[in-house]
């Protein structure tokens, strides 16, 4: 169980920090266009742009009060991290193309991947999936 306790621990401290860099969206955008923005001009200009700023500002305040107790929001963290791979990929394939979109590679895309990566190994090294498995197993046979 002490083993346990430093990963829950960097879990929580992980959450609380990708929550923030994703409700700081629009500021990084401003900061470093060519790593998170996919249009010319300011972020507030495209309208898709500052869809994606709602949609990340709504996970990271979730992210962070996920981070209370993560056990209780496994499925929005899994949701973080397989939505950031899925997100990264894609992102990674559209950078390819000729909008000169090269910078992503170094901005936006590894930092989904890595924010996809550390949740993932934090949430599997706290033990959290096995608790919840056992307290599963617990209230059915209980039932």
């Amino acid at each position: 169980m002490a083993q346990a306790v430093r990963p829950y621990r960097v879990l929580q401290l992980a959450l609380v920090v990708f929550g923030a860099v994703m409700i700081l969206l629009y500021p990084l955008a401003t900061v470093w266009p060519s790593g998170w923005a996919w249009h010319p001009g300011a972020p507030y200009q495209s309208q898709y742009f500052m869809m994606i700023v709602g949609l990340y500002v709504t996970l990271g305040v979730f992210l962070i009060n996920a981070a209370r107790k993560p056990e209780n929001h496994l499925s929005l963290i899994w949701f973080a991290v397989w939505s950031s791979v899925v997100h990264a990929a894609i992102m990674a394939v559209q950078s390819f193309g000729g909008g000169h979109h090269m910078g992503h590679l170094w901005g936006d895309v590894p930092a989904l991947l890595l924010a996809a990566i550390v949740l993932a190994a934090l949430v599997l090294t706290s033990g959290l999936k096995t608790r919840n498995a056992d307290d599963s197993k617990r209230k059915s046979i209980a039932a």
